[in-house]
């Protein structure tokens, strides 16, 4: 049987760019989309240690699994993903968050990390999860996080190119001695083909947390012929 694969989004607008990333790098897999646009914003709100939202993001993660079978549930929101990757499973499903990889990618990069958020809530869960990384890796780190100053009511919007541009003259701005760049959120992904010539690493969420967790279920593409 093949894995079910679920992706918990809070903004419909990942859900054509997660499915054609799992179709491409997940083939083995079923990919599921669920949208809770309410739980970015109640995070907004309260904030990310506020107990009622912590079990409602749970609640969805477990929601999801159930709903789908799901060997895997994916949170690709930054600003929620440590909740979710926390969700107690019981070992009936694998718990995920988009940016893990990133983070880790990150790490291995330099100790000098830009973090560019487009918005202010993603900046401290995406700070704290780079510096999990550094832990674990054993290396220090000295990151430096940005917000992209109006980007985020291009998003609202609906602007999503007057987004993306606002992220990369942000991250051009920024860069200073940066080993690396991180674009905190999935959504600024695109930016980052505007920054080919940076002459260091852009590094975004969506593609290497979908090749992890492929690895994971053991669901990735077939390999070439040699």
């Amino acid at each position: 049987m093949r894995p079910s694969l679920v992706f918990l989004h809070t903004a419909p607008v990942h859900v054509p760019t997660f499915t054609a990333l799992a179709a491409e790098l997940a083939p083995g897999c079923d990919a599921h989309h669920v949208v809770d646009e309410t739980l970015l914003a109640e995070a907004r709100h309260a904030g990310t240690g506020d107990a009622a939202l912590i079990a409602r993001v749970q609640a969805a993660m477990r929601a999801a699994a159930q709903a789908h079978g799901a060997g895997a549930v994916v949170c690709t929101c930054s600003t929620i993903g440590g909740l979710a990757e926390r969700t107690p499973t019981d070992g009936r499903f694998i718990t995920a968050r988009i940016d893990r990889a990133m983070a880790d990618r990150a790490v291995a990069s330099g100790p000098r990390i830009l973090v560019v958020a487009a918005l202010d809530s993603t900046l401290a869960p995406t700070a704290a999860l780079l510096q999990e990384s550094a832990d674990v890796a054993g290396r220090a780190i000295t990151p430096r996080c940005v917000l992209a100053e109006g980007a985020w009511a291009c998003f609202e919007a609906g602007d999503i190119a007057r987004y993306h541009e606002r992220i990369a003259a942000c991250v051009r701005t920024e860069r200073g001695d940066a080993d690396v760049v991180v674009l905190a959120q999935a959504s600024m992904a695109p930016a980052a083909d505007r920054l080919a010539d940076l002459g260091i690493d852009v590094l975004a969420s969506p593609r290497l947390g979908v090749q992890a967790i492929a690895e994971r279920l053991g669901a990735g593409p077939p390999d070439r012929p040699r």
